[in-house]
């Protein structure tokens, strides 16, 4: 069994920006689903392989089953990094897909929509006509039941700038 993410395993991302706040998005690493794969399968036991398909990049992570004597595959296709290397990030994007596949961070699927309100960004401006946000956001504290985030607290510099909470309470 695949155990739930924990806050410092989660990364935010900014989305979008306008002049009144910035909306983030929540991912994982390929470092923590090697971490995690190596936790509950151990170093030996899992395994990945990539290959290309009609010009896409696949991954494919095995896992040895004791019981059957074989290995067990998931596989899933990757894009091209926007930043960076494009090659290594569609590499890493192809594990962390195959990862989801594994039940890894499969509790990012239904993030809840944050939005972070102008006031509570150190360094949102307008560049050239486009605005940016350079804060850094962290994961502060999540709560997960059953895969679902039903707590979520995510803080800048400035401190705390977004809390959910599922029931409302």
């Amino acid at each position: 069994m695949i155990r739930d993410l924990t806050s410092d395993e989660i990364e935010c991302k900014v989305a979008s920006v306008t002049e009144k706040g910035c909306q983030l998005l929540l991912y994982k690493t390929a470092r923590t689903d090697a971490k995690i794969l190596d936790e509950v399968y151990g170093e030996m036991n899992w395994q990945c392989k990539y290959e290309e398909v009609k010009g896409n990049m696949y991954c494919t992570i095995s896992v040895w089953d004791e019981k059957k004597q074989q290995w067990i595959s998931k596989q899933d296709c990757g894009i091209e990094s926007k930043f960076g290397d494009k090659e290594k990030g569609e590499a890493s994007d192809s594990f962390k897909r195959a990862g989801f596949k594994w039940g890894i961070g499969v509790e990012l699927y239904n993030t809840p929509f944050i939005w972070i309100p102008a006031d509570k960004c150190k360094s949102l401006k307008q560049d050239n006509g486009k605005w940016t946000c350079r804060d850094k956001f962290y994961v502060e504290a999540i709560q997960i039941k059953d895969k679902e985030i039903t707590g979520l607290a995510i803080k800048n510099e400035l401190g705390r700038c977004f809390l959910y909470n599922k029931g409302g309470k």
